[in-house]
């Protein structure tokens, strides 16, 4: 029945789907897709295959016999746009028995708008705004209601309905609801005396009583104090580990893996074009965050049993070392490109961005670490800030990394750039900027790192039509990175400072939540594109890292309540993976194109089977995590 549980770990990666905002689209595409014919008149358009993904069939029909038509599209998703010329359609005969006709797909991500024009006037005939539905068909209709006025009518007609491509989705959900429900009332049959002896007697499990610390510093627990100085946990009663922390990392994992995989090939499962957030934009600073808040605590409990702060140190130059190394050679998006060589070695990447996170943050704990602090036998003139006033030298660097962050973006020069810039550059800003794509922080790594040894494809290049490469994991934007470590950092002082005190932990994360959430709002002006810095995964905006701080806060006390508080929920089947994270995230990766993980599938347009292969990978990771931790096998560096 454990491993059962492991199935039910994409659940809610799946209700998430419903919640998220827009994220990025595909530019439409010329001409009719393989397989459609138009009729003599237009009035039907048969479809098989059944077209592209996110993608409709529109006829248009020109029945003016003076002129010809411009057809212009504009993504609702595409702030400050210019439009994007799709087809011409030919003006129709004379006498009005042949009308002019072209047959283009459109996109049905998000929103359209569409512009049409005369060929030669270049007057706007009319514009409609219109949300297509995947794999509909749809003619549009242009006529002359009135010689005498010029008055010229379109008409949109649904000729053949869309499909619900988020059908797969509810089945999903439902599936893996009822296997959790299967699971609570397993639990609950457990609890009977008679049922629990005979299942121990048929299964005897083996108790995974040592726990071996995650690879990130997470804290861990022992028997044995002498043969393992690692971090543990106080009670009054036992020595215990905070399940919570690693079930908050493995959710973050595991929706991490499930949109590296594709995420069923759904939108808001793709990181956003630019401003704004979708459900993969999540996952990255969690793990950040829940980084910093281990750091905390296991460096506490080693300096605490004894752990000189120099065999620490090359502790944290070693690991560091090895997490940038891995990500350079072995999870390099790069390979696409060809054999890894230097001429097109990624520089930048989630592990480079993880490895010098952890080393600034690691070393300012370790530097400015006072003994006594945690334990209450620090005097402070103000008890209720007493997990922030013995580290004021932390908050100073910080807060002079942020004013470097600030000054860099905006004051520093960038060549046909306005100072300041935050946009994507390309047709954003009506073409004015197209190659300023993501301002000082793009130019700082192109200046530096070179073009060829940063991000090819950013997410901008497809509604944006960005041409430049630009990489989301960049050297700027790590500065915020370190910035979110740090606030996880806080987190973990509130639980050194305040152990069991459940009611003051769960209260200090609810008032660094409401503080961030008031910052993300003053700084975004609760607009996503209308802000003083807007959300920005790709740049990681202060107010990006302020947001995702809120939430980290409030899901950490949640989780903590649930998990370690109340111990309603044991953390699974999210805690197994958070106990292996650094294997599940560079297996995952490297095994991405291999079977079981990955098949040939019967049609490479269906959302159907693009959820049903990335959720069944997804589900492996979470089954091999658990019989690695049932094996008490751990790869930590």
């Amino acid at each position: 029945m454990a491993t059962a549980a492991a199935v039910a770990a994409v659940a809610v990666v799946v209700a998430a789907a419903l919640l998220m905002a827009p994220g990025q689209t595909q530019p439409p595409r010329e001409g009719p897709p393989e397989g459609s014919r138009v009729g003599s008149h237009g009035e039907a358009v048969e479809r098989n295959p059944p077209g592209r993904m996110d993608q409709a069939l529109l006829l248009v029909r020109n029945e003016l016999s003076a002129q010809g038509l411009r057809l212009a599209t504009l993504s609702g998703s595409c702030h400050q746009c210019l439009y994007q010329f799709l087809t011409f359609v030919p003006p129709s005969n004379e006498s009005l028995t042949k009308p002019g006709m072209a047959v283009v797909m459109v996109d049905t991500q998000h929103p359209l708008t569409l512009l049409l024009n005369g060929s030669e006037s270049d007057r706007e005939l009319c514009k409609i705004q219109y949300h297509f539905g995947e794999f509909g068909n749809y003619s549009l209709v242009v006529k002359t209601l009135s010689t005498s006025t010029k008055t010229v009518s379109c008409d949109l007609i649904t000729n053949e309905g869309p499909v619900n491509s988020y059908l797969p989705i509810l089945y999903a959900f439902l599936v893996y609801m009822g296997i959790l429900a299967i699971l609570i009332i397993g639990c609950l049959l457990m609890k009977i005396d008679p049922v629990r002896n005979w299942v121990c007697k048929k299964l005897n499990p083996r108790e995974t009583d040592r726990l071996i610390n995650s690879e990130l510093g997470s804290p861990n627990t022992t028997d044995s104090i002498s043969s393992d100085p690692n971090p543990r946990f106080w009670s009054t009663n036992s020595w215990q580990r905070l399940r919570s922390l690693d079930t908050f990392r493995g959710l973050s994992l595991i929706i991490m893996v499930f949109v590296n995989y594709g995420g069923g090939k759904y939108w808001f499962f793709k990181h956003e074009s630019w401003n704004g957030l979708t459900v993969a934009d999540l996952v990255f600073p969690w793990f950040v965050f829940i980084m910093g808040t281990s750091i905390s605590l296991s460096m506490s409990s080693m300096l605490r049993w004894g752990s000189s702060k120099w065999k620490l140190l090359r502790k944290i130059l070693w690991r560091s070392f090895l997490l940038i190394l891995l990500g350079i050679l072995v999870v390099n998006p790069n390979y696409c490109l060809g054999p890894l060589s230097w001429d097109n070695l990624r520089i930048p990447g989630v592990l480079q961005r993880l490895g010098f996170t952890y080393l600034v943050v690691a070393a300012l704990e370790l530097l400015f670490t006072r003994a006594g602090a945690e334990s209450g036998t620090l005097e402070t003139r103000c008890p209720a800030l007493q997990d922030i006033l013995p580290y004021w030298p932390q908050w100073i660097f910080i807060l002079v990394l942020e004013g470097i962050w600030l000054c860099l973006t905006f004051l520093l020069p960038v060549p046909g750039c306005p100072r300041g810039y935050l946009g994507p550059g390309g047709i954003g800003d009506f073409g004015n900027y197209p190659n300023c794509t993501g301002g000082a922080a793009g130019y700082i790594d192109r200046l530096l790192l070179g073009e060829k040894h940063i991000y090819q494809h950013p997410s901008s290049s497809v509604i944006y039509q960005t041409t430049m490469p630009y990489d989301p994991e960049g050297i700027l934007g790590t500065i915020n990175s370190v910035f979110m470590a740090f606030l996880g950092l806080q987190a973990g002082k509130i639980i050194l400072f305040y152990r069991d005190d459940h009611k003051q932990i769960m209260g200090r994360f609810f008032v660094w939540s409401i503080i961030m959430g008031i910052i993300s709002a003053i700084l975004t002006k609760c607009s996503k594109e209308e802000g003083f810095i807007p959300i920005n995964k790709n740049l990681w905006s202060i107010s990006y890292v302020t947001t995702m701080s809120c939430f980290a806060f409030i899901l950490l006390l949640l989780i903590y309540y649930l998990v370690d508080v109340k111990r309603l929920w044991s953390g699974a089947p999210f805690f197994y993976p958070g106990m292996n994270s650094i294997l599940v995230y560079i297996g995952h990766e490297i095994f991405e194109n291999y079977f079981p993980f990955k098949w040939k599938m019967q049609d490479s347009q269906s959302h159907a089977e693009h959820l049903t292969q990335n959720l069944t990978a997804t589900t492996l990771w979470v089954i091999i995590s658990y019989l690695l931790y049932r094996k008490k096998i751990f790869w930590k560096i």
